[in-house]
């Protein structure tokens, strides 16, 4: 897992996962793909771990692969020219080589001031319920609050089960 560097093993999906992800694709519905998803990981890793609690760039690395050892590593998608936003060119793309990228200097701590400081965790999937039916920026905000896992302000910690919503909603609506 990219995350925590921990080795999972999987098999590939049958044909009544792939066709449980059909059908939540077909519906178009988020919750029934992210369900699907949810039971995709459940079904096929054969380690321990919980789809819903894993970062979403978890999620999509161990589904890629997932895929690639059920309907082939490689595919071919239709990429629109951002130029001309006409033409459209085929590229083939190895799900092998598709990699997470964390830099070195990476951290979750974002520093608002001198001694204010707030740490993030990853979204998950267990997040993304709900994610986009308010509109896009309201739903930014939304992703915001539940990714937002303590307040620092100078030696205290103020962790987010302790904060209530709107105590988090007057704390990001006042930074600058």
């Amino acid at each position: 897992l990219p995350s925590s560097g921990q080795k999972i093993e999987y098999r590939p999906f049958l044909v009544k996962e792939q066709k449980a992800l059909m059908i939540a694709q077909e519906s178009g519905e988020d919750a029934q793909i992210e369900k699907a998803f949810a039971q995709i990981i459940n079904d096929c890793v054969l380690d321990d771990v919980d789809p819903y609690i894993l970062p979403m760039f978890d999620i999509e690395y161990v589904f890629l692969r997932i895929r690639g050892k059920s309907v082939g590593e490689k595919v071919k998608l239709s990429v629109l020219c951002p130029d001309d936003e006409k033409t459209r060119v085929e590229v083939e793309i190895n799900l092998e080589e598709v990699d997470v990228q964390m830099s070195v200097d990476h951290s979750n701590t974002i520093e608002l001031s001198d001694g204010i400081s707030v740490i993030m965790k990853y979204p998950c999937l267990g997040d993304m319920s709900g994610f986009n039916e308010d509109g896009e920026v309201k739903s930014l905000f939304e992703m915001i609050k539940r990714c937002v896992s303590e307040v620092r302000q100078g030696d205290t910690i103020y962790n987010r089960v302790d904060i209530t919503d709107k105590e988090l909603d007057e704390f990001i609506d006042s930074m600058s």
